[in-house]
């Protein structure tokens, strides 16, 4: 009794030869073989093409190519034949056996290719045209910066004026002031903002009084750094810092506030009530910020002053006595009053600046965003040059 196999095992069958892309035969003596091209060199076979090209001899440079069995022939096999052979000129056309009019047109035209001077040999005329472009393409970007800037001077400008214009209608008709928006406005201003302020200008009055008399003391002279701190502390350093803490502080509010009203349609509403936004919004921030400017620079005067006669004490052996003493003798008025003169052009400054930016921002939250830190880069900006303008002006008044 015989037992059949359910599962017998399949015949092995027989795998097909790799096919033969090249082959080369030796030449006579003193010259180069002939390489015979064989089957289709097409792109879908590179990669066997190029193994069979690496294969050769090293060293071996045909004297002849015969194409003859050369089935097919495209412009990225001739690429790799040609770079394997090395330059365009290595073989030359006559050299060439069996070629169709076509492969000899593909290999021509590759043949051209190879020929053209190589991106590598012109690197450094492109990157001299380049860099001339890039000069002649920062001239419009001036242009057009230059021009942005004037501007926006000129709207900063026309809104200052329609400012004074609201100025001028309240002074002519005072029941058109909102005392209710002055008085809350003047609050946010001036008493959220008195904390920030008091620590700016105490720190910056040790600071500068430490460096002060680290430098005088080495002379002796450590009396006169209340001098060089009253003088500085007054006129100087307690307006600058005071408006720059309240344009990022009260500038950046208002623009955002009026930017979020923009975008909820507020200002449109109110619009459509008759209003005018100049009296609504526009005036109790600015004047709200020029009443409260000149109190944060008188706390900042005090402050600084404190701050120097702590370090006076402490480290130069000058009691606040003696501080006081000599602050009352060499701090001169002038010097209070005009750096409390300078805060509420820096507060009409800032407030113009912000109340502009809000009411003309886009209607997108991510304008809204970008009018504020503008706000706050310009109003810091125009703090600065103001102060140095103040500077020349003051100097040559001699005062």
């Amino acid at each position: 009794m015989t037992r059949m196999n359910d599962d017998p095992s399949p015949t092995p069958t027989a795998q097909a030869p790799p096919p033969i892309w090249l082959d080369m035969q030796p030449g006579a003596p003193g010259r180069g073989g002939v390489l015979h091209l064989l089957g289709p060199w097409r792109l879908a076979q590179l990669p066997p093409i190029e193994q069979a090209l690496a294969g050769l001899p090293a060293g071996t440079q045909p004297a002849q190519i015969d194409a003859s069995g050369l089935q097919q022939l495209d412009s990225a096999a001739a690429l790799v034949l040609l770079r394997h052979l090395g330059t365009a000129g290595d073989v030359p056309a006559g050299d060439w056996v069996g070629l169709r009019p076509q492969q000899a047109r593909i290999l021509q035209a590759v043949r051209g290719l190879l020929a053209q001077p190589h991106p590598a040999e012109d690197a450094a005329p492109a990157l001299q045209g380049m860099a001339a472009v890039a000069r002649t393409a920062g001239l419009p970007a001036l242009g057009r910066a230059s021009v942005e800037l004037g501007q926006l001077l000129q709207g900063h400008l026309t809104f200052l004026g329609g400012t004074f214009m609201a100025l001028a209608a309240v002074l002519r008709r005072p029941r058109l002031l909102r005392l209710r928006e002055c008085t809350v406005m003047l609050e946010q201003s001036a008493l959220g903002a008195l904390p920030v302020v008091c620590l700016v200008t105490l720190l910056i009055g040790v600071v500068v009084a430490y460096l002060l008399g680290l430098q005088a003391e080495q002379y002796g002279a450590n009396i006169f750094v209340v001098d060089g701190v009253g003088v500085g502390a007054t006129r100087e350093f307690a307006p600058l810092l005071v408006a720059v803490v309240v344009a990022g502080r009260s500038g950046a509010a208002f623009a955002a506030q009026l930017g979020s009203m923009r975008l909820t349609e507020e200002t449109d509403a109110i619009r459509t009530l008759g209003l005018d936004l100049w009296q609504v919004l526009v005036l109790p921030r600015v004047l709200a910020l020029v009443v409260a400017m000149p109190l944060l620079v008188f706390v900042g005067d005090v402050m600084s002053l404190l701050g120097a006669m702590f370090v006076c004490s402490a480290m130069l052996d000058i009691p606040p006595a003696a501080f006081l003493a000599r602050l009352q003798q060499t701090l001169e008025l002038r010097h209070v009053l005009i750096g409390l003169a300078k805060a509420p052009v820096f507060a009409l400054v800032i407030a113009v600046i912000a109340t502009r930016m809000g009411l003309t921002v886009g209607r997108d939250t991510r304008a809204v965003g970008a009018a504020t830190t503008s706000t706050v880069v310009q109003g810091i900006v125009a703090v600065i040059l103001l102060d140095a303008a103040f500077a020349v002006f003051f100097q040559a008044l001699g005062l």
